[in-house]
């Protein structure tokens, strides 16, 4: 998104009323005019992981789900910190979880809207790797089973409008789709 590469992850909170489940309507709020998609590999949390190393994070991932970190851009660039950018009620699309591949960094993020496609990237292209990403988190919160850590979004963020189809997969794991509307 234009921003230089943070030397460490940064790390932010939803909560919990911003998930929803594949089919469920991501309602777009009238303080934002710039609401868009960012699809990225989920980890689904099966094991608390307190302080742990990259190697014993592995060993506790219940498996890999597709995530939309719904985000209301012109909002995060406004604020100091991005609570209220990412926290709005449905912001969060999280798809069924699939299988823990061998290697993690052959797992693959395609977004689509409307059936284009608007991202598409790939884990070994990440700045951090999902194992080093998970003992980083660790350190600072313990993690607990259900849980889910998405990774970061590869280019090609885009704004949503009422009428689209937003579908994020993880190729062969995973997928959410869901449509857009505005907020009632």
């Amino acid at each position: 998104m234009g921003n230089d590469p943070p030397k460490e992850p940064l790390v932010f909170l939803k909560p919990p009323s911003s998930v929803i489940a594949s089919g469920d309507a991501i309602e777009l709020p009238s303080q934002s005019k710039q609401v868009e998609h960012e699809g990225e590999i989920g980890v689904l949390i099966g094991k608390t992981l307190r302080r742990v190393s990259p190697q014993q994070a592995v060993a506790g991932i219940r498996g890999i789900v597709a995530v939309n970190d719904v985000t209301a851009r012109d909002l995060q660039r406004a604020d100091s910190q991005w609570t209220r950018a990412k926290g709005f009620d449905t912001f969060c699309p999280i798809g069924e979880p699939g299988s823990v591949p061998n290697d993690l960094s052959s797992l693959r993020v395609i977004t689509r809207v409307n059936g284009v496609e608007r991202q598409n990237g790939s884990a070994s292209d990440m700045l951090f790797a999902i194992p080093d990403l998970l003992a980083y988190v660790s350190n600072v919160m313990t993690l607990e089973p259900g849980d889910v850590v998405a990774t970061g979004s590869p280019a090609g963020v885009g704004v949503l409008k009422p009428g689209d189809e937003v579908e994020v997969e993880i190729v062969g794991v995973s997928r959410v789709r869901n449509p857009v509307k505005a907020r009632a």
